[in-house]
């Protein structure tokens, strides 16, 4: 069978992490920070998005961001994967700017976004195996079927996608972003249609992430498990985002008011 790849295949050509048997997960470089953003700019004609945005993360750390539909938290997150572009301002992810290494960053983001980035038609392991080409893994079927196994589908690795419920779905995809073990995971609401099982199995690879000095952004409408998971809750509002918990005034109860005044309509 012929695959097309799709919009966020990495080509094999691209530079990567090398992809040796000794670490688990690949190491966070020894300085600098996960990400930084300053003064981003994004409008969609003439409906500004984005603008004098600023963002760092750090290595080791998980960022919950938090805001109502439409204030463009999607948009943020298409921009650090290099899905999207910035109209103005700098960014760099794992040390990269996504207009000068563009495949760099590929190489070292796993992604979950609304869409699954899956083929219909293959199997769980020939979609995971398919990525792990694509990534020049050098044990492409061991390591889709280490990613499966973490996310409770092996049961169900010979199954066509099309064939799995959408709660199933998403945690394949979430087996996709973590399968050539990236530095950096940007997750757009990866809970969504998930069971509570499954909320734990995610819950686990965040920390494994983190654990590991790697980092994690995503987004949720869940108040209680993005506070909960998260060592920093953001809050996007009026195109900029803001830390909460960084002013010396507002205690935790602040804190948690401010982020579920973000997430109503209209803000």
């Amino acid at each position: 069978m012929v695959v097309n790849p799709s919009p966020h295949d990495p080509s094999p050509s691209d530079e990567a992490p090398s992809d040796k048997d000794s670490p688990r997960l690949v190491e966070p470089p020894s300085s600098g920070e996960a990400i930084v953003v300053r003064g981003l700019e994004k409008s969609f004609g003439e409906w500004p998005v984005l603008w004098n945005l600023d963002l760092t993360l750090r290595w080791g750390e998980l960022v919950a961001l938090f805001g109502a539909n439409g204030v463009g938290k999607t948009t943020l997150l298409r921009i650090l994967s290099t899905q999207s572009k910035a109209d103005a301002g700098s960014v760099q992810v794992a040390g990269f700017s996504p207009k000068r290494n563009p495949q760099a960053i590929r190489r070292r983001v796993g992604v979950v976004a609304h869409q699954t980035f899956l083929y219909e038609d293959l199997s769980c392991l020939e979609n995971l195996v398919h990525y792990g080409r694509l990534f020049g893994l050098k044990d492409p079927r061991e390591r889709a079927e280490e990613a499966i196994s973490k996310l409770g589908l092996s049961n169900r690795s010979g199954s066509r996608v099309r064939t799995l419920s959408n709660g199933m779905q998403r945690r394949l995809s979430i087996a996709r972003a973590i399968l050539h073990r990236p530095q950096i995971l940007i997750f757009d609401e990866p809970e969504v249609g998930l069971d509570r099982e499954s909320i734990k199995s995610l819950r686990a690879v965040l920390e494994e992430w983190t654990e590991a000095g790697l980092t994690v952004i995503m987004t949720t409408h869940d108040l209680d498990l993005g506070l909960s998971w998260a060592h920093r809750a953001a809050v996007l509002s009026g195109g900029r985002i803001q830390f909460p918990a960084a002013d010396e005034y507002m205690d935790g109860v602040q804190v948690r008011q401010m982020v579920a005044s973000a997430l109503e309509p209209g803000r």
